[in-house]
């Protein structure tokens, strides 16, 4: 066994009494912390890492992300800056002029209020790029927006029907017009996305995700949209790793409504199986992901009401189709996260909920809801009584981003919007994430925009409700603590405390006394996992 003693720092444990949440120094023993303060200095040690002050953070949970998406992401056009069709365009010419002999164009994050009217056409693709096909998916990945050399590739026609849960864009002559909403997205553009893809793609995919992510301080991952794809590579990287990873990634299993109740408890099955294979620190399947809705940019999430332009999406989950998913899963044992967007969905996920504890009664569970952007009175205190997770996304309150979901509702559901201190009243179990790569994976920019409800992608644009704004030690204990403990961990890691994982990151900052905006600037020198420095850049000396 060998103690390495990190000493003379700032250093957050997150421990939900605050007499507890500071302390000056750790000791740990191979991978678990073995003492904290007094009782770590007083202790005999093979290695003295000097912080000189600096802070120190358990290491970051990212509850809701996309891996492989993420890892293919940052190596697509990205276009979320891109604030009108002409920049659009620009970005789109200059990547083709890039790569002449590229077969395929791919590009990620536009925004709706970026195109006229909202409505982008495939022919706002080809005035730039024709000989190629085009996919560009929306900052939501709820959507994605194509030319006519991938609408012909996809084989999509006049005559090709809408799938379940999802619409094919039409013009007025009822022609493909180049947007594929929801589950046409995710049936025509990400399987043949997913058919064209090679592993070498996918390991490099998830090379770069492991590069960002422990840069970033982020010690640990949830993966909500897993398939065989992303467990492939992932086992891939568990032997390019020699038997770990550089974090410790959880997955839930997407399960897709077909219509049909056998078929959709039929999907269950091959879970079961993963998730009751021996435990792994590394690597687990533990629930299923179910997309009850879209997103409220799109119109495509489930509301009470309808949106300001009069339209009324309905669920992709109808209740009669997922109440038996949720009661079976539930049964099995499987963490279920349920996709709620809208007051609808979120309404459905919980009355599911309740009709599974009914038939299966007093067994463990720690359910989810992912995202909770509108939700109704009263929901937070419902998810309380019933023991559910709130998984949601600082960064998509971002207020860069957030003219385009007011105008879609324009009411006063809008002053509801995010309402994250409405969770913490409640005594819900509140974890903050991501959602790479529908937004920026950076976990202190994700800090940033829950401290100060301001917008960390354009310093121009004023704060949207900061009455909704939580204190910076809040905001951290629910993406490290809290997010750890949304899987089940709450017990093992996420905390600074002895017998708990050595997981932690030093930054080069102290967001705590420079200021919420310094959070900004901060970046992390040093990251630890499973007493491993996966990352290291200069400031902290090892003595």
């Amino acid at each position: 066994m060998t103690r390495t003693l990190y000493r003379g720092g700032r250093i957050f444990t997150a421990d939900a009494d605050p007499a507890r949440q500071w302390t000056d120094a750790i000791a740990v023993d191979d991978e678990t912390i073995a003492a904290v303060g007094a009782d770590a200095l007083s202790a005999d040690v093979d290695e003295v890492v000097e912080l000189d002050g600096a802070l120190v953070l358990p290491g970051f949970t990212d509850a809701h992300t996309h891996l492989l998406m993420m890892g293919a992401a940052l190596g697509q056009v990205a276009l979320t800056e891109a604030r009108s069709l002409e920049a659009i365009q620009d970005l789109l010419r200059e990547a083709r002029a890039a790569d002449p002999d590229a077969l395929v164009l791919r590009g990620r994050g536009w925004l709706f209020d970026s195109i006229p009217g909202g409505a982008p056409t495939a022919a706002m693709i080809d005035a730039v790029v024709s000989d190629i096909p085009v996919y560009l998916d929306a900052n939501d990945y709820h959507s994605c927006w194509v030319n006519s050399a991938a609408l012909a590739e996809l084989g999509l026609t006049r005559d090709t029907p809408d799938p379940l849960g999802g619409e094919i864009g039409r013009d007025a002559t009822g022609e493909p017009n180049g947007m594929l909403y929801e589950t046409a997205a995710v049936q025509y553009s990400w399987n043949q996305r997913d058919a064209t893809t090679t592993d070498e793609d996918r390991d490099a995919a998830v090379d770069r995700v492991f590069d960002a992510y422990v840069r970033a301080g982020v010690v640990g991952a949830v993966d909500m949209a897993f398939s065989e794809h992303g467990l492939a590579a992932l086992e891939r990287a568990v032997e390019r790793h020699g038997g770990s990873l550089p974090i410790r990634v959880a997955a839930h299993w997407l399960v897709e409504n077909t219509g049909d109740r056998a078929q959709n408890l039929a999907q269950l099955d091959r879970v079961v199986e993963l998730a009751g294979r021996a435990s792994s620190p590394w690597l687990r399947v533990v629930g299923i992901k179910l997309i009850l809705d879209g997103t409220i940019d799109a119109c495509t999430a489930a509301m009470g009401a309808p949106y300001a332009d009069g339209s009324h999406a309905g669920p992709i989950w109808p209740l009669d189709d997922l109440a038996p998913v949720v009661e079976a899963a539930d049964a099995a044992g499987l963490q279920i996260a349920m996709h709620a967007i809208g007051d609808a969905a979120s309404d459905a996920a919980l009355t599911a909920i309740e009709r599974a504890i009914a038939v299966n009664g007093d067994i463990a569970r720690r359910h989810r809801l992912e995202h909770l952007e509108y939700a109704a009175p009263g929901t937070a205190e419902r998810m309380a009584r019933l023991g559910v997770t709130a998984s949601m996304q600082p960064v998509h309150a971002d207020p860069a981003i957030f003219a385009n979901w007011a105008a879609m509702l324009g009411d006063d559901r809008v002053d509801r919007a995010f309402p994250w201190p409405e969770y913490e009243d409640a005594g819900t179990l509140l974890a903050f994430s991501t959602d790479a790569p529908t937004a920026p994976y950076d976990a202190l920019a994700n800090m940033y925009v829950a401290v100060t409800r301001a917008s960390a992608l354009d310093a121009s644009v004023p704060a949207v409700h900061p009455q909704y704004a939580l204190p910076l030690a809040n905001a951290i204990a629910h993406a490290t603590r809290d997010a750890a403990a949304s899987v089940g961990d709450g017990r093992t890691r996420g905390r600074l405390a002895p017998g708990f994982a050595a997981d932690f990151a030093v930054f080069d900052a102290d967001p705590f006394t420079e200021g919420a905006a310094s959070l900004l600037r901060t970046r992390a020198v040093r990251t630890v996992v499973a007493g491993r420095v996966v990352f290291s850049a200069e400031g902290v000396a090892a003595r």
